[in-house]
């Protein structure tokens, strides 16, 4: 049997943990600079607040007034999120996180176990350990699970179990409401007499597949309770590993934009070194807003690829070699809205091929400087230590008027007992 746990309004959720005077009200939590609702209260959706609504309408709008704005706190909903998926694997080992606020658990208990029963416990305990709502869904299959967790979202319990024969709930199920169908699918589906679930669980899967995509002909065996969709291992490796970011505002100086580099770079090389992976290379961008005066100019993004002497995750030597090739990318005149770097030609740091005229000693002492650093902001926090090139004051950094404390992961922002 395949579970899938998910958070109910989970940003919202992550909020109200540390700040119960929000119980009750409408909230919404805003993306990346404060743009657009990405998460919502109950009360907020009874206003009528759609997802993707700006955020700047939402605060002068007087419909509105009692709405209670927060930016997105990423490390409290990351720590917590690990938090719930610590829980779920006091009752299952096979915990498959498929998002921040989601994750399947496989589930092999003996024959006659009350999933209903067993849902109503996993739930409890998220909820008492962790402050968690969430609502869990039990299948033959993810995309029936899928199904099941929307349905128990809805109901008191919070639980649901889908029927041995589910043909009933699919039957009434819009085909758009299919986990991999969606919003753009689905009119081309229905044009072919497909509106609901069932119907795509008895198309014929050999005119799927023609039709369509493979994937598609994979979902209508999985709503048929075929179980197709492998489980990932959290154990395996990424192939590439990336960060960035948009800007709080236009960046228009390449020494601001060298900051932001480096930053992400200390960012992603801190996930390689999680991993004991070393990358080979890097691909660096910028992204431009379009130009509408004095002359009409598309946005767009620059970027180029930098190749290392040897495979590292050492911080200070992928700074060294990214920097000197920015201003080779850097269009004067420009107002830049965000940056990145994607690490490519990921090698174990174990079984890497070394430079034949690197010295192994220094190497080795730059490694273990990273790995210290590394260990005192795992202690102290995030930031306690950083490479200067990442700049000081950062006046490029995500705008987040709004921002509760990291209750969770900084020392300095723990909630104090009085």
């Amino acid at each position: 049997m395949i579970g899938l746990v998910d958070g109910n309004n989970f940003y919202v959720s992550c909020e109200r943990i540390f700040d119960p005077s929000l119980e009750g009200k409408p909230v919404a939590v805003l993306s990346n600079n404060d743009g657009c609702v990405i998460s919502r209260s109950q009360e907020c959706k009874a206003l009528g607040i759609p997802m993707g609504a700006p955020g700047f309408q939402l605060k002068q709008s007087p419909a509105y007034s009692g709405l209670i704005l927060k930016s997105s706190n990423y490390e409290l909903y990351g720590d917590l999120s690990r938090r719930v998926i610590a829980t779920l694997c006091e009752f299952t080992p096979e915990v498959e996180q498929y998002s921040i606020d989601e994750a399947f658990i496989h589930v092999n208990c003996s024959s006659g176990t009350d999933y209903f029963e067993y849902g109503k416990r996993i739930r409890e305990t998220i909820l008492k350990w962790i402050g968690i709502p969430c609502g869990i869904g039990f299948a033959r299959s993810k995309t029936l699970a899928k199904i099941a967790n929307h349905i128990g979202k809805k109901q008191a319990s919070g639980v649901f179990v889908m029927p041995e024969d589910p043909r009933p709930v699919l039957e009434v199920l819009p085909v758009g409401e299919v986990w991999g169908v969606g919003r753009r699918l689905a009119p081309k589906l229905a044009l072919l007499g497909i509106r609901t679930a069932w119907q795509l669980a008895v198309a014929d899967e050999c005119f799927l597949r023609t039709k369509f995509n493979v994937t598609l002909a994979k979902t209508a065996l999985e709503l048929r309770g075929c179980s197709l969709f492998e489980q990932e291992n959290p154990e395996e490796l990424s192939k590439s590993i990336s960060c960035s970011r948009s800007f709080g505002r236009p960046v228009v100086v390449l020494e601001e934009l060298s900051e932001a580099v480096a930053h992400y770079t200390a960012r992603a090389a801190e996930k390689l070194r999680k991993e004991k992976q070393c990358a080979t290379g890097v691909n660096v961008y910028f992204q431009y807003y379009p130009e509408y005066a004095p002359t009409a100019l598309p946005g767009g993004f620059t970027g180029t690829t930098v190749s290392f002497d040897a495979p590292t995750s050492e911080t200070a030597e992928m700074i060294r070699t990214i920097q000197p090739k920015l201003r080779g990318i850097f269009l004067p005149g420009r107002r830049y809205k965000k940056a990145g770097v994607v690490f490519f030609g990921l090698e174990s740091g174990e079984n890497r091929q070394m430079n034949l005229f690197a010295d192994p000693d220094r190497m080795e002492k730059k490694e273990r400087l990273s790995e210290t650093v590394d260990s005192i902001n795992r202690r102290f926090g995030r930031g306690s230590v950083f490479h200067l090139a990442e700049g000081i004051k950062r006046p490029w950094t995500m705008k987040r008027e709004m921002l509760t404390p990291c209750y969770t992961t900084s020392w300095n922002q723990i909630p104090v007992v009085k």
